[in-house]
């Protein structure tokens, strides 16, 4: 099985709001992606709009309708019932579940399976009874798999921070991946679809893939803007340079 990659768009909405400006143009940067292979795009829509806003999801809604209908648009989020509401109004294709406090300055940790599943489950209904899917973000633990499972979650997606905060320690990254191995085959048994997210990069995607044969789909958003930064600064330099060049 070959995983998907659904293209984060939170870095960039957040650099665009930086200033009173347009640009970077989330829209513009999300069809890019598609346009070069990706299969979706996933957004985070906190309550304080730090990064996308409310008002970009009709947009983006309309660019995945309109040029790019086989693509998926992935809503993540703590499930409040405006998020739900955001959901619904957009049609996620997949909504994911965090249990983030609001003020989180990213996703940290999975959900307490056992502790949450009653409140979990008329949300798992209510978007599946919308044709929602819906992934819950998850430990890189077999614990509570079952209770997602029987609670009607399509999928889980493991967080992956503590394997990517392995990148200069060889040894650690083996730990980190022997966990994502065992909880990525338990989750099979299930029945569970996998998904994965953050601190992912282009170096560490293989060694991940290999523990995780039956992963489906990849959220990436910060490494790969920190690379389109990296192999496009020194051109975009130079274009900036000749600008200043007498016509």
């Amino acid at each position: 099985m070959t995983a998907t990659l659904s293209v984060n768009l939170n870095a960039i909405a957040m650099l665009r709001n930086r200033r009173d400006l347009p640009w970077p143009d989330v829209l513009h940067f999300g069809r890019i992606a598609l346009a070069n292979g990706a299969s979706g795009l996933t957004v985070h829509p906190r309550p304080d709009q730090r990064h996308i806003r409310f008002s970009d999801l009709p947009a983006l809604r309309r660019l995945i309708d309109t040029e790019f209908p086989s693509a998926e648009f992935n809503i993540e989020g703590y499930p409040t019932e405006h998020f739900l509401g955001l959901c619904e109004d957009a049609r996620a294709d997949q909504v994911t579940l965090v249990p983030d406090d609001p003020a989180q300055a990213t996703s940290d940790h999975g959900w307490d399976f056992a502790a949450e599943a009653e409140r979990l489950r008329p949300i798992i209904a209510r978007l599946k009874g919308r044709t929602m899917r819906v992934s819950l973000f998850a430990d890189p633990t077999p614990d509570g798999l079952d209770v997602a499972r029987e609670l009607g979650a399509d999928r889980v997606e493991f967080y992956t921070g503590p394997y990517g905060g392995t990148h200069s320690d060889e040894a650690a990254a083996e730990r980190e991946l022997a966990k994502l191995r065992d909880a990525g085959q338990a989750a099979a048994e299930l029945g569970l679809g996998v998904n994965a997210g953050h601190d992912l990069t282009v170096a560490n995607l293989p060694a991940l893939c290999r523990a995780l044969p039956t992963l489906r789909e990849v959220s990436i958003g910060h490494a790969l803007t920190a690379d389109a930064l990296e192999y496009g600064f020194a051109e975009t330099t130079k274009r900036f340079i000749r600008a200043l060049q007498p016509a």
